[in-house]
């Protein structure tokens, strides 16, 4: 019998080795791992927040564009432009969403005014550099003009092409 004991101290002796020759991580290597998972996102970030912006910037630029459009249509029906931009989203039908017509949308924030022959409006970043960089101004002619400053954009700024 203290053979068979022996046989069976001599497995677990065997066996406690297997285990201590299973590699596991080191501190050095999972520190490596951490490195490039943070070199990637310090990568990948600004990329991604610049996409944000150009986002933001087409959402205003088509939502001024729809302004726009809406203004037309509503001055077609009425033969006067609807002199604050709530009246083209309370209108019946509605000419515009009533997010649009809040006055906010997608970081930017817009403004209306109109009368009987002209119309103009403004679409301004909420945060400028973080939710846009640029200021878009539209009118009767169609024409949409920015200004990269931190101002609203008016009738003499460059048009956008």
């Amino acid at each position: 019998m203290i053979p068979e004991k022996i046989n069976l101290l001599s497995g677990l002796q065997i066996f406690a080795q297997d285990i201590e020759s299973m590699a596991g991580f080191t501190l050095v290597e999972i520190m490596i791992v951490v490195a490039i998972i943070t070199l990637l996102a310090s990568l990948a970030i600004p990329g991604l927040l610049r996409a944000r912006l150009n986002t933001n910037e087409s959402s205003a630029l088509s939502s001024l564009q729809t302004i726009s459009t809406s203004a037309q249509s509503y001055w077609a029906v009425n033969s006067k432009y609807p002199s604050v931009l709530s009246m083209l989203s309370t209108a019946s039908p509605p000419y515009i969403d009533s997010v649009l017509g809040s006055g906010s949308k997608h970081g930017y924030s817009f403004s209306f005014s109109g009368s009987t022959y002209i119309f103009n409006a403004t679409a301004r970043p909420q945060e400028y550099t973080k939710s846009g960089t640029r200021s878009f101004f539209i009118d009767q002619s169609g024409v949409v003009r920015f200004t990269t400053q931190d101002a609203a954009a008016t009738s003499i700024d460059s048009p956008v092409e």
